[in-house]
């Protein structure tokens, strides 16, 4: 079997001590959190990422060998397990080729070779198949086949018996994984994906347009586009097909299975190999290659909204401070809660601005009572409808008043979700739905993370396709995501919900729970070891968790930093040796960087560890995210009939997809920055210009108000103001792939040539774009 540590070495790149180590504390149930940020010395430092990919890998082997085992000893029972067969399973990499060994074994419906050999026919076929040599005498086919005529086994003539033959040989090539991984990967890199919008939808009548007479090669396709294709497919409006050069695939086969001189064996051969492929082949492997591609379309789906995810939860908080939240409404209303700085709910009230003018005068009189009477510092208002009128609305109420609190527009995706969830209704059972959308739009502001958790992330408005790709996958990779996330930026341990500590290093949902009722039986906690008396958390879980929680003026200063409670020794050492008092041990920066850690270094706490020692200590306490910036909407800008082609905006980045960014400019409707206009370089992936959350300046280059449609761009204009010239790739983005699948020297040299494409991943249209994409709010 396969040395799967010494693999796992090789194909990522780490010595085999970092694997075994990693392996050994994933075994022993630590996270990756834990594992990167405090088990450094036996890792050898790997990241995260380098972590997960690990594990992700070493549970795909796992899985391979286990399969592996089980497909070993069922072929073994068949009494068909070769030294050859055998090194072959044992040497795969990958699961398709793994099957694909398998598949001549495999138990099987019945089917016509079953039938065939049922018949008594295999003699017949072996003959054939003997007669496929350069050497081999002349036959009659046709009189050899006479022999197996029989009424009684359903053999009525010599062509009956030809054609059983001929399916026995024809489910044995298509079984032959050699010729079955060729041809997959031929596909994969000379297949054409097209689409055609069915009859029944007139043009102008689906949200596919784009791909009403659609192709692009296999290999070059765009995620976004493939999975377009796909719900299309799904949803009833396309036809997909994935099309390619069927002579090149039968002149491939010929070549590699076709050996005879005798023109009635070549041509018995030619019509087997046509069937094999047609009937066993053909629709098989493009099945396959369609999952694989979907596979990859998945993948990268998922990714970009992994990344999105990250930047909307480490947004920067605006603080905890006193805040009032503004669910805006036009008919029924704005929903003002206040919040006190823990993020408690005060006070609601619901006013109405937007309606007549003396309940516009009450409304001003209600907002600016509240705001002296809980001494308002933040002001967070909902971007939905009514969202900017109510910011103007706001705008005028501060400028009559001296207390002049921050005022924010709060993209307030997902909080109608919450707010009818379990986790809303448990925190808030004696409120009503629209209280605890405003109390939830309120505390994304002080902090978004804290209170994005309680949503699930699909619902966030931050993904690309996300209903569409694989859900077991989707879900592993959000939630990870999540967990990174809190434990990078750390956790008050005394005002944190049980949702943000369920995501904590070692913290359980039933943990979690203990964690809120033995704080609301017993106060505040004044120390991490404290944590050791809530049921159930023992000390693998406090190993796991106490590092990512915090405890602000407790006992121990310590207990407000990462460094972790089985560090405090060395720091007490530290501290000594300074002849400082712990409690003032983060004031000393400057001695605290002059120090000697060599001094300090054994096998468990080494250099690395007491690095991020001595950071935390500098700053203990410190919040890791980006300072808070917001973004300024132009005044006079509400609706898209105000915008204006060339207008400059300020805007924030709510979406990042592989074909560019969203941008909310204040109008109810984002706008696209295609990928060709986030700079005036050549940019191959979004994600490098822009983020979720960054407030970006755009100008404004097309609006249709009848498709609800806005194109923005990032790029610097001209002197005269004209549009600069298309930035264009660079060499090597334009190089063809090379990786096609390499003809056998006895293919004839226009075997298995590429089809052309014609429409080889273009860019999706902003119809199409936005049809899927575009938040419409």
């Amino acid at each position: 079997m396969l040395n799967i540590s010494q693999l796992l070495a090789d194909e990522l790149d780490l010595k085999p001590f970092q694997v075994s180590h990693a392996l050994e504390l994933f075994a022993e149930g630590s996270t990756v959190p834990f594992i990167a940020r405090y088990r450094k010395e036996r890792t050898g430092e790997m990241d995260e990422t380098q972590l997960r990919d690990l594990f992700d890998r070493y549970t795909y082997l796992t899985e391979l060998e286990e399969r592996k085992e089980a497909i070993l000893e069922a072929i073994a029972q068949q009494g068909k397990l070769t030294p050859e067969l055998e090194a072959n399973l044992t040497a795969c990499l990958q699961k398709n080729e793994l099957e694909d060994l398998y598949l001549p074994y495999r138990p099987k419906r019945r089917t016509r070779a079953t039938i065939a050999r049922e018949k008594g026919l295999e003699p017949l076929a072996a003959f054939i198949k003997a007669l496929n040599t350069p050497t081999a005498a002349p036959a009659d086919l046709t009189a050899e086949a006479v022999k197996y005529v029989s009424e009684e086994k359903g053999v009525a003539t010599a062509e009956d018996a030809l054609k059983g033959a001929s399916d026995i040989l024809a489910e044995e090539v298509a079984e032959k994984a050699n010729l079955r991984a060729y041809l997959r990967e031929y596909f994969m890199t000379a297949g054409v994906l097209t689409s055609k919008v069915k009859g029944d939808h007139p043009e102008g009548s689906t949200k596919f347009e784009m791909y009403r007479s659609y192709q692009a090669t296999v290999k070059a396709i765009a995620s976004h586009n493939l999975l377009a294709l796909y719900r299309g497919e799904t949803e009833g409006v396309l036809d997909v097909a994935l099309t390619f050069d069927e002579d090149s695939v039968l002149a491939y086969l010929e070549s590699q299975e076709l050996r005879a001189k005798q023109r009635e064996v070549r041509a018995f051969y030619r019509d087997m190999l046509k069937d094999a492929f047609h009937r066993l082949m053909k629709n098989s492997l493009i099945t396959e290659v369609r999952a694989a591609k979907k596979v990859e379309a998945d993948v990268e789906s998922i990714s970009t909204f992994e990344a999105n995810l990250r930047e909307l939860l480490l947004s920067a908080p605006a603080g905890m401070k006193p805040t009032m939240a503004i669910d805006p409404g036009f008919r029924t209303g704005c929903k003002v809660a206040v919040l006190d700085q823990t993020g408690k709910f005060l006070e609601y009230q619901t006013i109405f601005p937007h309606q007549a003018a003396g309940q516009r005068v009450q409304a001003g009189r209600t907002l600016a009572t509240l705001i002296e009477r809980y001494q308002v510092e933040l002001i967070a208002i909902g971007n939905g409808t009514a969202g900017r009128e109510t910011d103007e609305f706001a705008t005028e109420v501060l400028q009559a008043l001296e207390r002049k609190p921050v005022k924010v527009m709060v993209n307030e995706s997902g909080a109608s979700i919450y707010s009818a969830s379990p986790v809303a209704i448990a925190e808030f059972p004696d409120q009503d739905i629209t209280v605890r959308g405003a109390i939830s739009i309120g505390r994304r502001l002080q902090d978004p993370l804290a209170e994005l958790v309680k949503i699930d992330p699909k619902s966030i408005g931050v993904g690309q396709y996300q209903h569409d790709v694989d859900q077991k996958l989707l879900k592993k990779k959000l939630d990870e995501t999540v967990e990174s996330c809190v434990n990078y930026v750390g956790v008050d341990l005394n005002m944190a919900s049980k949702e943000l500590l369920t995501f904590v290093s070692g913290i359980t949902p039933t943990i979690a729970n203990n964690v809120v009722a033995y704080r609301n039986e017993n106060g505040a906690f004044g120390d991490r070891r404290q944590l050791l008396k809530v049921p159930k958390l023992g000390p693998k879980a406090f190993e796991q968790a106490a590092g990512f929680l915090r405890i602000r003026n407790g006992k121990n200063p310590l207990d407000n930093t990462a460094v972790h409670p089985e560090s405090y020794k060395v720091v007490e050492t530290i501290a000594t040796d300074l002849s400082v008092p712990l409690t003032q041990i983060t004031q000393v920066a400057e001695r605290l960087q002059k120090t000697d850690l060599k001094k300090y270094a054994t096998d468990a706490i080494g250099e690395p560890t007491l690095r991020d020692i001595i950071a935390e200590l500098e700053k203990p306490g410190r919040d890791p995210r980006a300072e808070f910036k917001y973004a300024t909407f132009k005044e006079g800008v509400k609706e898209m009939s105000d915008l204006t082609v060339g207008m400059q905006l300020e805007g924030i980045v709510t979406n990042v997809a592989n074909f560019g960014a969203f941008v909310d400019i204040g109008v109810h409707q984002d706008g696209l920055v295609h990928v060709s206009q986030l700079d005036d370089r050549f940019v191959s992936d979004p994600k490098q210009i822009v983020k979720v959350g960054q407030v970006v300046n755009v100008r404004v280059l097309e609006v249709n108000e009848k498709l609800k449609r806005i194109s923005l761009s990032m790029r610097a204009e001209t002197a005269e103001g004209q549009e600069r010239s298309q930035p264009k790739a660079p060499p090597s983005a334009l190089k063809t792939n090379p990786s096609q699948p390499k003809l056998n020297p006895s293919q004839p040299k226009n075997n298995l040539s590429q089809p052309k494409a014609t429409a080889e991943s273009k860019p999706a249209t902003l119809d199409d774009l936005k049809a899927k994409f575009g938040k419409k709010r």
